[in-house]
């Protein structure tokens, strides 16, 4: 009878069941943070501590083949590159001369090719996978295809040479007067399908009732591209050629395989000049240097182009 009385008592309360996804304490909450941890230091790595050894070497003269040299140099290496540095202006207009050249013409064969692979017809599959097929080449195969192409002895101009225009042995590469057009073009087939799948992918999510009301109202293929299409690319168009931009910038195996900067200096861009001067001349510093300055001009760049574009804001 005790054990039944017993047993019958009251004791604590019974525990009530944790409410499902209820958390409790700090530990889960840091889990996420926990979990992304690795990555976040594997990019911290890879990414912060070369961009910050750039900016130390900046400061430094580092030369390792004149250790003698070496040690804290402060500002003198900026005030070099500005002020008694030629090859640093030259090479600057270069690329500037080279990115716009370069953007403005991909924009326009990309706006083109989308235009065209957007539209129903047959056989529109195998167009849509030979205009977007360059961009899946790698660089280093681009230039290897486009240096056999400019071969003197067995490329075009052989050909253009048998059709009796040209001269054999003729080098698109080495002469002054044509080694921009031949660069350019060599780029243009890696950069179109850039901005080709960029534009198409935009260009599928504009509602179809648009141009139906555009046609009931009397607009013509043009006033319908200038009205509808174009305000609709502006966000699209915009970044792909800030991405573009930056990219060509920083070209630098294309013209390196092609012409390594000449001839006489003709397409050398500041990036290339810049890994000429730290991979054969050993001046790790200037170098640094260099690299500084075009990473503010870049960012300048970048943000007054957005800023200028009202990248993100509704078109009027």
């Amino acid at each position: 009878m005790a054990s039944a009385v017993a047993q019958k008592s009251p004791g604590a309360p019974p525990r009530r069941p944790r409410a499902p996804g209820r958390r409790t304490g700090t530990a889960p909450r840091r889990l996420p943070y926990l979990l992304i941890a690795p990555a976040g230091l594997l990019m911290l790595g890879f990414i912060a501590y070369p961009v910050l050894s750039v900016f130390y070497y900046s400061l430094q003269n580092y030369n390792p083949t004149k250790p003698w040299r070496n040690g804290f140099a402060g500002l003198s290496n900026f005030g070099t590159v500005v002020t008694q540095d030629p090859h640093f202006w030259n090479t600057l207009a270069f690329s500037l001369k080279w990115v716009v050249v370069e953007v403005g013409l991909q924009l326009l064969f990309g706006l083109a090719l989308a235009l065209i692979v957007n539209q129903t017809f047959a056989g529109r599959a195998l167009g849509r996978a030979l205009v977007f097929s360059p961009w899946a080449v790698s660089g280093v195969l681009t230039s290897a295809i486009w240096v056999l192409l400019y071969n003197s002895q067995t490329g075009v101009t052989r050909y253009l040479a048998d059709l009796g225009i040209g001269e054999y042995g003729t080098s698109w590469l080495s002469d002054t007067a044509t080694v921009f057009p031949a660069v350019i073009v060599a780029d243009l087939w890696r950069g179109v399908p850039f901005f080709a799948i960029l534009i198409l992918a935009d260009l599928q999510s504009v509602p179809k009732d648009l141009y139906e009301a555009a046609g009931v109202d009397g607009a013509g293929r043009l006033r319908q591209f200038v009205h509808i299409t174009l305000p609709h690319l502006k966000d699209a168009i915009i970044l792909s050629t800030l991405l573009r931009a930056v990219w060509e910038f920083n070209n630098v195996d294309l013209l390196y395989t092609l012409t390594g900067g000449g001839p006489a200096g003709e397409t050398t861009t500041l990036p290339l000049y810049i890994a000429n001067t730290s991979v054969d001349a050993h001046n790790f510093g200037y170098a640094s240097a260099l690299t500084t300055v075009a990473f503010v001009i870049l960012l300048f760049f970048s943000m007054v182009y957005l800023r200028l574009s009202k990248f993100g804001g509704e078109s009027k």
